[in-house]
């Protein structure tokens, strides 16, 4: 399975040829390095073991730096395994063309953390009334327990939706499309928003859904605004001589 690690860089908007508007994700992928292969024999998983971001040695202690001096490659900052990610070497890069313009793509991420949370806005629950003598705290969560005691047991169930720590979860958002790969600029644009803030790292994976199907997307690019502006100035120029026309007939007719 192809995987590569990248950055979300943020989110913006692209229009296709028609006139619609795409709402897409920037991610910059620089390559990826093999660190580490790792086989069902000894690892009991196939895959790979990769680095990703470049960073300066001395933020690294003499252990962390023998991983990379083994295979004579620079320190990395992240490190992650991808698996079922065969056909290369260690010390191989991975870069962005492994994926093409118009392939689907399953994308993995943290998502923004929020702290603890009340009730309220973790599990988007209904809050009591707000006019005045309600009686209880506007954004009490209710009742917890059950049971009145005997057969019936006084207790908490398990799993019950409550306060407590909100975000920072992995997430996977399938079936994202590609627009456009970006090969100098190590750049991939997808559909959508994908999980994390601005400058987290992703994972992007060809999609376990759709594997193989491609959809494409006619975007605007800066010579096919050229030829509308060319195109539009014709047309201006042809109305313009049009009424031109109209208005010497008319005073023709008139004399």
């Amino acid at each position: 399975m192809r995987s590569i690690l990248g950055t979300k860089i943020g989110m913006t908007s692209l229009f296709e040829t028609s006139g619609k508007l795409i709402p897409v994700s920037v991610i910059h992928c620089e390559p990826n390095v093999v660190l580490e292969l790792k086989t069902i024999e000894k690892h009991n998983s196939s895959g790979a073991k990769v680095g990703y971001l470049s960073k300066q040695e001395k933020s690294f202690n003499k252990a962390e730096l023998g991983i990379f001096k083994k295979i004579n490659v620079t320190p990395r900052q992240h490190i992650r395994t991808l698996k079922n990610l065969n056909g290369y070497n260690v010390g191989d890069e991975i870069n962005v063309n492994i994926f093409e313009k118009g392939e689907y793509v399953d994308i993995q991420g943290t998502t923004k953390g929020h702290g603890f949370t009340g009730a309220i806005f973790r599990w988007n629950k209904k809050i009591g009334p707000l006019s005045h003598g309600a009686g209880y705290p506007h954004r009490y969560q209710g009742s917890i327990a059950f049971g009145r005691g005997g057969s019936e047991a006084q207790r908490v169930t398990k799993g019950k939706k409550m306060a407590g720590h909100y975000g920072h979860e992995t997430i996977t958002t399938q079936n994202l499309v590609i627009v456009d790969v970006d090969k100098n600029n190590n750049l991939i644009i997808v559909t959508g928003a994908i999980p994390g803030p601005v400058g987290s790292v992703v994972k992007i994976s060809e999609s376990v859904k759709k594997p193989g199907k491609k959809k494409i997307y006619e975007i605007i690019t800066k010579e096919i605004q050229q030829k509308i502006f060319v195109n539009n100035e014709k047309l201006e120029d042809k109305e313009a001589l049009h009424k031109e026309q109209e208005k010497s007939e008319k005073k023709e007719n008139k004399k």
